[in-house]
């Protein structure tokens, strides 16, 4: 608590911050362009004897950013506070969205509540908040690593005032409660970029709120960074260097299979290619790469920008999802004329993307023709390497994993720690299966075999599925075993 004496704002205008005290003196860091004023302010708000370190500015708003940002605030105990004794009727004020959530700590209730939720997740690296009204009560759950859980439940009388606070940050309709509404919320929290995207549906005992947040600050888009294997990395790669054909990544939602595009995209860009990409929505901003973001309201299909897309020159087009026959068809189109096509599909592995395209409706010679290769991926949660423990394996353990079972298994702390939020898992990586198509396969998916067919031979010619892919991390303790099966499952 002691980086908390200062304000925030007084803190970040005027370049200092209390780092430790006692109750004869304060240590303070300042930023080596601090001001006698501003010294002279932190002195008499303080009223102790002060002990500078000075330090420059880009190590003072990385230190500030750590020590506001990730204080030990509670949106449980923001919630409960605000619930005790509240006026629903004086919360329904339109109040403009703030710069910076940790300069609004003593605005209106509501707000405060919706920011601490937004602290809280962005400090827990949460991807989603999920805001559920019910009949007699309201829920906040936070999705960490894949799972949701339980971290909060405000009064029901107060969920119509932070639906109505929530659509004025992303500028919806806030008197428009029967049709489902999408927008978008740029915030800053101690520096750091949150763009959120805001999804609300209309149910039985009121609106109910799903809001998805991306850091764009900490995000580090690259292939070394997704948990790839060496040869995974490598062929997919070769995949990149063809200079026409479809390269697909599949996998169900939430499997990171945009992160992989985007770090794709990244392998790729340069000066002397044109790369057009459209999405749905745009999730983070590449340097030097066009995007387009689909919009149904004024009828702007992937389909019709794609059309538009050709006749922009572009030597890689990226599309964020095939979802329909005339998409796959323009992209398969695309590839055939001398483009890159990288896409998304939703199928459970790599085979399975070939038939989902044939039930579209693409002709296999085509397909046979332009598709390069297919990476199939999901997500696994790593071990805390706090309070991870370890044991012999047992002969059921082989028996679950297979020939491949480490000698000793990892498993997840029974009571966790703090540092994982007590869940046991901390983080996640991705396993991987990629099907790399030469000519042998290729006349498969041209005379139309059966996937079964097309996957053995794939795995003939050296084809790791998923769970096996995934085998690497447990002799390494990433992850453990019953992680592996849960996401790996059939």
């Amino acid at each position: 608590m002691a980086a908390l004496t200062l304000p925030y704002i007084f803190a970040r205008t005027h370049g200092v911050m209390v780092v430790d005290s006692t109750e004869d003196s304060v240590e303070l860091l300042v930023r080596d362009d601090i001001t006698p004023t501003a010294l002279a302010e932190a002195r008499r708000a303080l009223g102790l004897p002060m002990r500078l370190t000075r330090v420059a500015r880009g190590t003072f708003d990385a230190r500030l950013a750590d020590a506001y940002g990730q204080g030990d605030a509670n949106a449980s105990d923001v919630v409960d506070d605000i619930g005790q004794d509240v006026d629903v009727s004086q919360m329904m004020q339109d109040i403009p969205v703030v710069e910076d959530l940790l300069e609004t700590q003593d605005d209106a209730p509501i707000i405060r509540m919706i920011n601490a939720l937004l602290q809280q997740a962005v400090r827990e690296k949460a991807s989603d908040i999920h805001i559920e009204p019910y009949e007699r009560y309201c829920l906040v759950r936070f999705r960490r690593d894949g799972t949701l859980t339980d971290v909060a439940r405000p009064h029901r009388a107060l969920h119509a005032a932070m639906a109505s606070r929530i659509k004025i940050m992303a500028q919806l309709d806030i008197a428009e409660k029967r049709l489902p509404q999408d927008g978008r919320i740029a915030l800053r929290l101690a520096g750091r970029t949150v763009d959120v995207r805001v999804s609300t549906v209309p149910t039985a005992h009121g609106e109910r709120i799903v809001l998805r947040l991306l850091d764009k600050s900490g995000q580090q888009l690259g292939l070394e960074t997704t948990g790839m294997a060496a040869d995974t990395q490598a062929g997919f790669r070769e995949l990149l260097a063809h200079p026409h054909g479809i390269v697909l990544v599949t996998g169900p939602t939430g499997s990171g299979k945009s992160t992989t595009l985007y770090a794709a995209l990244r392998e790729i860009a340069g000066p002397t290619t044109n790369i057009v990409t459209v999405e749905d929505p745009i999730e983070y901003d590449l340097p030097g790469v066009g995007q387009i973001q689909v919009n149904s309201r004024i009828e702007l299909t992937f389909a019709k920008a794609l059309r538009s897309i050709l006749r922009q020159d572009p030597d890689v087009i990226m599309i964020g999802e095939i979802r329909d026959l005339e998409t796959a068809q323009i992209a398969v189109q695309a590839s055939l004329t001398g483009h890159l096509v990288l896409a998304t599909l939703h199928t459970n592995d790599a085979a399975s993307a070939v038939t989902r395209l044939i039930d579209m409706g693409v002709e296999p010679f085509l397909l046979a023709s332009s598709l390069r290769g297919v990476l199939a991926q999901r997500l696994v949660r790593r071990l805390c390497p706090e309070c991870r423990t370890s044991r012999p394996a047992t002969d059921v353990d082989r028996e679950v994993i297979g020939d491949d079972a480490p000698d000793i298994v990892w498993t997840p702390s029974d009571t966790g720690c703090p540092a994982c939020g007590r869940t046991g898992y901390s983080g996640r990586t991705g396993v991987y299966e990629l099907l790399s198509l030469d000519g042998d396969l290729s006349q498969l998916i041209h005379d139309n075999a059966p996937e079964a067919q097309l996957r053995n031979e794939a795995r003939r010619r050296g084809l790791r599925l998923l769970r096996e892919d995934g085998m690497r991390y447990l002799a390494d303790g990433e992850t453990s075993a019953e992680e592996l099966l849960r996401v790996t499952r059939d």
